[in-house]
């Protein structure tokens, strides 16, 4: 057995985030099977309304999880993330599928001990993450 690696960590802290986000914000966050991982998809989120401006009462999200310790470049507007392989760019922003698709990327510090810190009065998760729809 290998022991798990820093880029393990950062995965399984992309969904920590999300999922205690979501949690907050009372909106049900699922990891993605097998199969779903395999077309991109890391976790489903469920929301429920009535939304505003819409007769919509449950609204779905497919999300795609990426964390990493490369700070973004900021221009003011956007924060820069390389997408490895264009088949997960293009997983992400085809407009072929009936459940919106997200990128969430949790940018973390470079410094592992500094991701997570835990006390009896306190959780606390380094930096935070961003979201796009392509």
């Amino acid at each position: 057995m290998r022991p798990p690696s820093d880029l393990d960590v950062e995965s399984e802290l992309s969904y920590a985030y999300l999922h205690a986000v979501s949690a907050q914000a009372k909106v049900c966050c699922g990891a993605a099977t097998r199969l779903q991982d395999n077309n991109g998809i890391d976790a489903t989120l469920t929301g429920w309304g009535p939304f505003t401006g819409t007769y919509k009462l449950e609204v779905d999200l497919k999300i795609q999880l990426k964390a990493t310790i490369k700070p973004p470049k900021d221009n003011g507007t956007h924060l820069d993330y390389w997408l490895n392989g264009l088949s997960r760019f293009e997983d992400l922003r085809t407009p072929h599928v009936d459940t919106p698709r997200f990128l969430v990327v949790l940018f973390l510090p470079k410094n592992p001990k500094q991701w997570l810190r835990h006390s009896e009065k306190s959780l606390m998760l380094r930096n935070c993450a961003y979201w796009v729809s392509l």
